[in-house]
């Protein structure tokens, strides 16, 4: 089972707000989860994230690979290193 961390679209119409949820590469983008890890809300100046940084670290450990929008969130942060390609 190949397993993603990517973002899952919350909120109102042209009012978005995501959660940062760990699931199946197989599931749609708002369906099943495995587990929520943080939530991002980009209409707030400055753009508000919140990740949890243990269970994010846990799932990349475990190999689930962050979509392209959900590695630079966890650069920003500092939970993925600059270095790193995955």
């Amino acid at each position: 089972m190949a397993v993603k961390i990517r973002l899952k679209r919350m909120g109102a119409k042209k009012a978005p707000f995501y959660r940062l949820v760990v699931a199946d590469s197989r599931s749609p983008r708002d369906g099943r989860f495995i587990e929520e890890i943080g939530y991002y809300n980009p209409l707030t100046e400055p753009a508000v994230v919140k990740i949890d940084e243990e269970k994010a670290r846990e799932w990349l450990a475990r190999g689930a690979q962050p979509s392209d929008t959900v590695r630079g969130l966890l650069r920003n942060q500092g939970i993925l290193d600059k270095t790193d390609k995955k």
